[in-house]
């Protein structure tokens, strides 16, 4: 794919040339003895007793010191997801609603949900429900954070270290989200298509989001097939993708998903903006830049769409479900908080992000 100037506009777009199919995950290496376990059960005979995995993930789970940040059960969890959308290389897709391994998942996906609850204020929707998610980002906005780090002082190096963390989710972006949609109806349902419309490309297939930022992975001279740094992304990035499946895979957390979407929609086109300017001062090309240069306008846009349209609505029209757009919200915040300050907190103490080289 090449980047073309519009003419009369200096923006730059991808070449009309067909995307790829996005593959079947490579399975990365094991973080512990449950994903270990579960990569041996999916890539074994298909009709193998799952009791191994089930006594794995029970012991796991009762040893574990901190869902939040256990590598080998986000790991495992994250797995288990992913047969949800891409699938798994060497994993027939019958195993995405195997009853056997649902019913090891379902453990794990309650103490995470019990973990994130337990971390994160369960906010009270005791006014306008728009009006509380401006509230919350406001509140959740504390200094500066990783863009501006990547805005004045990141090096090319730790740039690509943060583009690397961001293919668990930005190689597939929008499709967490998406699950919500059949779940929604009128103007809610409206307004979350007209966003995802968008993530999508409008149309464009050289226009889909993920694409664009496959774009930016090899213009930034990084591999951009999907899983190429499943092995070394920390667990943060792990904890923040499965946030995002639990609570789209479950229709009784639909609000959930609604505000994780406000929220991440609400504090992105800034960021993005210095993203944008801190690639540019670091030499980067047009190539890079465009993934960030679409968000910073396109965001700024979704973020009253999302607020009004969106969590607005389904709250005025599911009043039950209001407390669970607010908490969607605040974990959101908190979670991708958690993940991208940390790394700018690695990075001020000279550290390496990731748990390997790239190559």
């Amino acid at each position: 794919m090449t980047m073309t100037a519009e003419p009369g506009t200096g923006t730059f777009t991808a070449a009309a040339t067909p995307a790829a199919p996005m593959r079947p995950m490579t399975l990365p290496r094991p973080r512990g003895p449950v994903s270990e376990a579960l990569i041996a059960q999916l890539t074994g005979p298909e009709h193998a007793p799952v009791g191994g995995l089930a006594v794995a993930a029970t012991e796991g789970l009762a040893a574990s010191a901190g869902l939040l940040l256990d590598d080998d059960l986000q790991l495992a969890l994250f797995l288990m997801y992913e047969l949800h959308y891409g699938g798994l290389e060497g994993v027939p897709d019958t195993w995405e609603w195997d009853p056997r391994l649902l019913a090891v998942r379902g453990p794990i996906e309650r103490e995470f949900e019990d973990a994130l609850r337990h971390a994160i204020p369960q906010p009270t929707a005791t006014r306008d429900v728009p009006e509380a998610l401006f509230a919350l980002v406001a509140a959740a906005d504390d200094g500066p954070g990783l863009s501006d780090f990547v805005e004045r002082e990141a090096t090319a190096e730790q740039v690509r270290e943060i583009l690397a963390c961001r293919t668990i989710y930005t190689l597939k972006e929008a499709d967490p989200h998406s699950w919500a949609i059949p779940r929604l109806h009128a103007r809610a349902k409206s307004a979350l298509v007209e966003i995802q419309a968008d993530e999508y490309g409008g149309g464009r297939a050289e226009r889909l989001h993920a694409t664009i930022f496959a774009q930016a992975l090899r213009g930034a001279g990084l591999d951009d097939r999907y899983g190429a740094y499943a092995d070394h992304v920390p667990v943060e990035v792990y904890t923040s993708m499965n946030l995002m499946s639990l609570f789209g895979l479950h229709r009784r957390l639909r609000g959930a998903i609604v505000g994780h979407l406000a929220a991440y929609e609400m504090t992105s086109s800034l960021p993005c903006r210095a993203y944008a300017n801190g690639l540019r001062r670091l030499g980067f090309g047009p190539e890079v830049t465009d993934y960030f240069d679409e968000h910073v306008e396109a965001d700024a846009v979704h973020e009253q769409v999302a607020a009004r349209d969106l969590a607005g609505s389904l709250a005025e029209d599911e009043p039950a479900v209001a407390n669970d757009i607010l908490f969607g919200a605040a974990a959101c915040l908190a979670i991708d908080g958690r993940l991208w300050g940390g790394l700018r907190q690695r990075f001020e103490r000279g550290e390496s992000v990731l748990r390997g080289p790239l190559s």
